[in-house]
């Protein structure tokens, strides 16, 4: 019998390899000078031109493209509503992936390169880090040693800053995180006033709604996103570079007296080695099998890298 071949590659993603990504670069003019291109470099450790060129110009367009149609859609709505003064809300991007993966490079390099595009010049990056409960109020639930996990989040306050966003406030606060620290700043806030573009960064930030106890299904961040994005690899790369990137921390930030991590300046190679590995098998390893990779399919595009940190393939859902 024949195979359908049609059938059988039926999905509802499109899966382009770098070099087929890549090629959209040459068909997109840049917003930035090659300067500009060149100071997006010190954004990641492992951020090349090509990189920036390759991957993040072709996307940067597609998205400016989502918001443009974004728009489009709006006002035609407004008319048919005969609304014909209500601004349009920010377009939401949710930015999801491991520890360690480049979630936070690319959502750096994301919002300077859309800030760029002359439709939307006014693009706000928040990171969910300020919606984790104080280190106090994890100690006292037990769950410090769980940070990171969805239940060591503030996720009430955390819909709440996304509803006030989409529902087009002038100004909306989120809590100020202090890696230095390793904890909420306490009474600092990050004002955030009616962006064009939002990009909201984060671990868990496409988990799907949480049942009640009463079976009804409560909303989820992602049901205000109008985009979102995961950044992939493989486990055994990602613990790798976690391992990579604590050394090199070692050397740098955790020898700030005021680090929290400022012990771990002390330990010498093999032992903050172990310490990493350690810290990576007992808490970010099993978030990310538990609860952060499980919500990679519900991303609007997937960022898959190699073990270099480049961008191997993108699949990206049809509309």
């Amino acid at each position: 019998m024949q195979v359908d071949e049609s059938a059988r590659e039926a999905s509802p993603y499109l899966e382009l390899d770098r070099s087929t990504w890549a090629a959209l670069a040459s068909e997109t003019e840049s917003p930035l000078t090659l300067n500009e291109i060149v100071a997006l470099r010190g954004l990641g450790e492992q951020l090349d031109i090509d990189e920036i060129v390759q991957v993040y110009l072709p996307l940067s367009r597609l998205l400016s493209l989502r918001v443009e149609a974004a728009g489009a859609l709006h006002r035609t709505q407004e008319e048919f509503l005969h609304r014909t003064t209500a601004p349009r809300t920010p377009f939401v991007i949710g930015l999801a992936g491991s520890v360690a993966a480049g979630k936070s490079t690319a959502a750096r390099v994301l919002q300077q390169m859309l800030a760029r595009w002359p439709a939307h010049p006014n693009v706000a990056l928040v990171t969910t880090d300020g919606f984790l409960y104080p280190n106090a109020e994890l100690e006292r639930r037990g769950l410090l040693d769980r940070k990171g996990f969805p239940e060591s989040y503030d996720r009430r306050a955390l819909m709440k800053f996304v509803v006030d966003i989409k529902s087009g406030k002038d100004e909306v606060y989120a809590p100020k995180y202090s890696h230095l620290i390793y904890d909420v700043v306490p009474d600092e806030k990050i004002a955030v006033k009616r962006p064009d573009i939002l990009i909201l960064e984060g671990l868990n930030v496409l988990q799907p709604a949480r049942v009640r106890p009463d079976g009804r299904t409560s909303l989820g961040l992602s049901d205000f996103f109008d985009f979102s994005i995961f950044v992939d690899a493989a486990v055994a790369n990602i613990r790798d570079w976690y391992v990579d990137r604590f050394l090199r921390l070692r050397e740098t930030a955790f020898r700030d007296p005021d680090s929290y991590f400022a012990k771990y300046a002390q330990f010498t190679h093999d032992v903050a080695i172990d310490e990493a590995r350690r810290i990576w098998d007992t808490i970010n390893g099993p978030n990310l099998e538990q609860n952060v990779l499980p919500t990679r399919s519900r991303a609007t595009l997937v960022l898959r890298k190699d073990a270099d940190h480049s961008v191997r393939w993108v699949r990206l859902r049809k509309i």
